[in-house]
């Protein structure tokens, strides 16, 4: 076949990316804005060896789990690679991508599996859940100043000033931006020249009110802040919606690095305060959390209370346990675990993390943490050098999507703890990491897909494993 040449395709499959996935004599063939049950006629984009890539021209069986995307702009943003599905078959999608990589990667019996694994957890909001979001910021093809999405793949801004899984007060907070930006001639970052000084802006609501602004400039100062406090706050105000913090972070490198290193406050706080709920001794309480532009936070806070529940649940403690959490960023789960456990641990390689982590216990006048900046490798066996009588009883990670360094996990299988929990937001690095750990020792008792993402291909998922006796 050659470029751009036409045929029919039904799909019969997705891949983590959220592509459609149909054989045509022989050949597979992924193609974009497709899905599972879609008979398509598409155009040949890319050919490789094995494999092709082609784009929709015309769908000519819509799959029974198709909807209408009501976002004007999904098919040319690639924010959300499944807003054209049905809730319910996003659900499937993503139970059955926990499910396969589980038995495909990891290596478990699908029977084994079918046993241990939970109904996946759905998220209560399908639109409007996200807590943060960064906008980047460039002219459009008038040359007009314009807010917005990459392109999927790309760097091609799509102008957007109201995602429909971000909070609706964004939009006016972007206009309130660039018509500072107008007013005084203040020119957004182009990559390809290097010049210009806004890059992006960066937008978090907290639940319990307020919003914190931080735009990413390519320069070492802030010019115009005031103007710009002043006219946020005016705007803003006159609709109702609280300005918490206002910062600037200078990012000056040539990077797709969206923050840089530092930050600093032009008004209100250097943080922006949110909160947990968690169910203690049959009565509700809380957990504050104070956030700055830098910190890592999930961005659906309904639905990381059912995670982290998750988590505490699957970690069965007493109230004697000594607990690692690794990977514990600003300590989100380390406090959380904190309220039933004996004495937590926490370790982070961000030293701005562990001094946020650190904030948020004494904020909470939890004085059964300690928190610890480096590799979990190097900080544990270290450690234990000096405290050879203390065991851990339960380890909790929370990798990136990159899964565990293989030097954490043989340090886990050292402190042979009862029970290991598993926090991932990639099954297939999970599949990978607890192959390794049941090989070692351990075995795979739950495991709870959570959907953390509507509209998006990715899934998070809590495991529980025991050691064996």
């Amino acid at each position: 076949m050659t470029k751009n040449e036409e045929f029919e395709i039904e799909i019969t499959d997705m891949t983590d990316e959220g592509l459609g996935v149909g054989k045509h004599n022989g050949f597979t063939w992924f193609i974009k804005d497709s899905i599972v049950g879609d008979t398509v006629l598409c155009g040949v984009t890319k050919l490789k060896k094995n494999y092709g890539f082609a784009r929709v021209i015309r769908i000519i069986k819509p799959s029974a789990d198709r909807r209408e995307a009501p976002c004007p702009i999904a098919r040319q943003c690639g924010g959300c690679q499944i807003q054209q599905m049905s809730y319910e078959a996003q659900l499937r999608l993503k139970a059955a991508k926990v499910r396969n990589a589980l038995i495909r990667i990891g290596g478990f019996a699908p029977e084994h599996i079918d046993e241990i694994l939970e109904p996946i957890v759905p998220s209560e909001k399908q639109f409007r859940y996200r807590n943060k979001a960064q906008f980047p910021i460039g002219r459009d093809k008038e040359g007009n100043i314009c807010a917005g999405f990459y392109a999927g793949r790309t760097h091609s801004i799509i102008p957007c000033k109201d995602c429909l899984l971000g909070a609706e007060e964004n939009g006016l907070i972007l206009d309130t931006v660039m018509d500072w930006m107008k007013r005084y001639h203040i020119e957004p970052y182009d990559e390809r020249s290097l010049k210009g000084i806004v890059r992006h802006v960066l937008i978090r609501k907290s639940s319990l009110g307020g919003f914190m602004v931080c735009l990413v400039i390519n320069k070492d100062r802030f010019p115009k802040a005031e103007e710009l406090k002043a006219m946020l706050l005016s705007s803003l105000e006159a609709s109702g919606i609280r300005l918490k913090s206002l910062s600037w972070s200078p990012n000056t490198e040539a990077t797709n690095v969206i923050m840089g290193k530092s930050f600093e406050t032009i008004y209100g706080e250097s943080y922006i305060e949110d909160c947990i709920r968690i169910r203690e001794n049959a009565q509700d309480s809380e957990i504050r959390f104070r956030i700055s532009p830098l910190s890592f936070y999930q961005v659906n806070p309904g639905q990381m209370e059912r995670l982290y529940a998750g988590a505490l649940e699957f970690a069965g403690l007493n109230g004697r346990e000594t607990v690692w959490d690794l990977y514990c960023g600003i300590g989100t789960i380390s406090l959380f675990l904190a309220k039933e456990a004996g004495f937590v641990y926490g370790v982070e390689i961000v030293p701005q993390a562990i001094e946020d982590a650190r904030s948020n216990a004494a904020l909470n006048h939890m004085d059964n943490t300690e928190f610890f900046v480096g590799k979990a490798e190097e900080v544990l066996p270290r450690w234990y050098a000096e405290h050879a009588e203390e065991n851990a009883d339960v380890i909790v990670v929370d990798p990136p999507r990159k899964g565990c360094d293989e030097a954490c996990l043989e340090t886990m299988i050292k402190m042979q703890p009862k029970r290991i929990v598993y926090v991932s937001c990639n099954p297939a690095t999970l599949a990978r990491d607890l192959k390794y750990l049941t090989e070692q020792g351990y075995e795979l008792k739950n495991a709870r897909p959570y959907d953390m993402f509507p509209q998006s291909v990715h899934c998070e998922c809590v495991v529980r494993l025991e050691r064996k006796s």
